[in-house]
């Protein structure tokens, strides 16, 4: 059946000018950028206090601390002497922050402790009013969010409906098995773009119809509130769309079947009966093998990959044992750069979806640390392969007088949502705290 989600169009043509205007890049960075929660690092990547690391977001440096108490807090990076960027290395554990222009002090809580000559300012000594700036910051399935709009809603309520269907997997106890940053040569958006729909599957991933139903009648969309949306696939069974040459049971639907104890062959003329019964025997079978997050999980979330986007840079493949964490960052003067972010989390280490989206489908035991590649440096794995050598190909063609604008399918109906938020947020719109009665 095909969705029945309501399919609009953004209010205001998709053409290039939105990957390549400078003037387009700085209405984004001041009115979506500066007004989203952003996801960045995790919390347990700063485990001590005075452990710190910082958080390059387009214009901004972002410096998040673990404080004395525990909690964790971010701060602009700048001094507020005569603006320094007050942190230069990107993690370290330190007492507190001493500028390396003036030596200005500022404590894990963003207080100044000391300035240079404190007699010699107008007013007397400056600490008092020269404490860092915060950012908004909250903690959830296991990462640090940063929000810079200091009136913004509180982190679940933009979230809505994501904070308890995230709830379900173990994302706390997560492991970072692969961290590729490439620097790409296209718009920010161009990535969002392509992880807003599974329409270039059969196209740019022929590999993942082995493993994974592409066709958008089968494909479950939820559109939420505040830009976030939710696409369903089906997995563990071939796709319709597999040619018919194709032996349908493939490489990765009969791994699966063996690494849950059934036989393949026998699953051979009823392929995609493989789905139902990898997740019976999951069922079975993961208690024995220290998988008790199963219980949590419906049957669908057993097999199928959960794919959310979350507005307005994030986007991320969940499935039984693993999150694909995909984030574009804005580059910080040129609309036509960007970070994209193609890391790998385990927390079950069963999974057929790993082979798919890690090189040469290997994991680490360890969390591993970031690296930063330029486009084409290296490898990202089968499927991410694709995306980056069409998206690279794509923002030229963004030039293009012959380029009209996007014309979307209706399966594409979450691009258009995206696109008509990121419109909203220009205009004004901001998800706002609800209100209160008063007592």
């Amino acid at each position: 059946m095909r969705p029945t989600h309501a399919i609009t169009s953004a209010p205001r043509p998709l053409t290039g000018e939105r990957y390549t205007s400078r003037a387009f890049m700085d209405a984004e960075w001041e009115n979506v950028w500066t007004k989203s929660w952003l996801i960045t690092i995790r919390a347990d990547q700063i485990p001590e206090s005075g452990d710190y690391m910082l958080e390059e977001v387009g214009r901004e440096s972002i410096l998040i601390v673990r404080q004395e108490d525990g909690s964790i807090r971010a701060f602009y990076n700048v001094c507020q002497h005569r603006g320094n960027k007050l942190v230069v290395e990107p993690a370290g554990s330190m007492p507190s922050f001493t500028c390396p222009y003036h030596s200005w002090r500022f404590e894990l809580d963003g207080q100044c402790s000391y300035a240079q000559d404190p007699e010699d300012f107008a007013g007397g000594d400056p600490c008092p009013r020269a404490a860092l700036v915060d950012v908004a910051c909250e903690q959830f399935a296991g990462f640090v969010w940063i929000n810079m709009d200091p009136g913004c809603a509180p982190l679940r309520e933009s979230l809505g409906p994501i904070w308890e269907e995230w709830s379900s997997y173990p994302l706390e106890q997560m492991t970072r098995v692969q961290a590729t940053s490439v620097r790409m040569p296209c718009n920010w958006k161009l990535l969002l773009d392509n992880f807003h729909e599974t329409y270039h599957l059969p196209t740019a991933h022929p590999e993942g119809i082995e493993y994974a139903e592409d066709s958008y009648l089968e494909t479950r969309i939820e559109m939420y509130a505040n830009g976030h949306a939710l696409a369903q696939t089906k997995a563990c069974l071939p796709a319709h769309r597999l040619p018919a040459h194709k032996d349908r049971l493939t490489a990765p639907i009969a791994a699966d079947l063996e690494r849950w104890g059934l036989n393949a062959e026998d699953f051979r003329g009823r392929e995609r009966d493989a789905r139902e019964a990898v997740q019976r025997q999951k069922r079975l079978l993961a208690d024995a093998r220290g998988l008790h997050h199963y219980t949590r999980l419906n049957d669908d979330q057993l097999t199928d990959v959960f794919h959310y986007t979350v507005f307005p840079n994030f986007a991320t493949s969940l499935n039984a044992d693993g999150m694909l964490f995909l984030r574009a960052l804005p580059h910080p003067t040129d609309p036509e750069k960007c970070i994209f972010d193609s890391w790998y989390y385990n927390f079950g280490d069963m999974s057929s979806h790993k082979a798919l989206v890690t090189l040469d489908g290997e994991a680490a035991s360890d969390t591993v640390e970031r690296e930063f590649v330029d486009y084409g440096e290296k490898s990202l794995g089968v499927v991410l392969d694709g995306d980056a050598w069409v998206m690279a190909g794509q923002q030229q063609a963004m030039h293009s007088r012959g380029y009209r604008g996007a014309i979307l399918a209706g399966q594409e109906c979450r691009i258009a949502q995206y696109h008509d938020m990121i419109d909203r947020y220009i205009d004004g719109y901001r998800p706002r705290p609800a209100q209160r009665n008063a007592a």
